[in-house]
């Protein structure tokens, strides 16, 4: 009996759906001018499909404060917005839970909202994750630092750009070069090969009469030679 009841255990273990961890994203920081509207983007990662009951909640630590608050919470195909809140009537949500997308948008920014933000996802049974936090900074106008670090990576990305495009550029001209350095070496070596051929088809004629002539004048030469004996021994 006691086996039968460990074994019916097992099955049901192994028909019930596992749990796996889910990875939630947002940014890191975001800045903001005062009277402006900012975008918190949220979404997660899970190796499930997704599922019907998906959930997405935000909420808010203001700063120097020492607990958050809830302002946002999606369930059900349904979106909740906290209407108590320091975000009443300010707060939208324009994400698509149907491509894992939680975020929201927040209107009419002011000081007051400096603070950490907080985004946290469901998709079961995936359930298992850590919630990620985006902190917003709002300015009256954009800070030094920001405009400094936003102009560093544009400068940094567009010379990294120019750079690939340099060196993209070099191969080419170095590759033409070099085919065109072998076509002329092979062009000029023809050349000599073909020079050589025709140095020696000239020559050939060339020995030959003059071998030729060489063979007549010593002929010549036996003749004449023979003559003259054969006039000596009439004498």
């Amino acid at each position: 009996m006691l086996s039968f009841i460990a074994l019916a255990s097992i099955i049901l273990a192994s028909l019930a759906p596992q749990s796996e961890a889910i990875w939630v994203y947002t940014g890191w920081e975001r800045h903001a001018l005062v009277g402006s509207e900012v975008r918190l983007s949220c979404s997660f990662f899970s190796w499930r499909w997704l599922s019907d009951d998906v959930t997405f909640s935000w909420s808010y630590k203001p700063d120097n404060a020492r607990s958050s608050i809830s302002i946002f919470h999606y369930a059900g195909g349904q979106p909740y917005v906290d209407n108590k809140g320091p975000f009443r009537d300010r707060l939208e949500f324009v994400g698509n839970p149907q491509k894992r997308d939680g975020s929201i948008l927040i209107r009419n920014l002011d000081y007051n909202d400096n603070g950490t933000f907080t985004c946290d996802a469901k998709n079961p049974p995936d359930i298992v994750g850590r919630p990620s936090s985006v902190k917003l900074l709002v300015f009256d106008k954009v800070p030094v630092r920001a405009g400094v670090i936003t102009g560093a990576i544009i400068g940094s990305v567009l010379g990294l750009v120019i750079l690939i495009v340099a060196i993209y550029f070099l191969m080419r001209f170095l590759v033409a070069r070099r085919v065109l350095n072998l076509s002329v070496s092979k062009i000029e070596k023809g050349k000599k090969v073909k020079g050589k051929e025709g140095s020696q088809q000239r020559q050939g004629p060339v020995l030959y009469a003059t071998l030729d002539q060489s063979t007549k004048l010593k002929a010549a030469g036996s003749e004449k030679k023979k003559s003259g004996d054969s006039k000596k021994d009439k004498k």
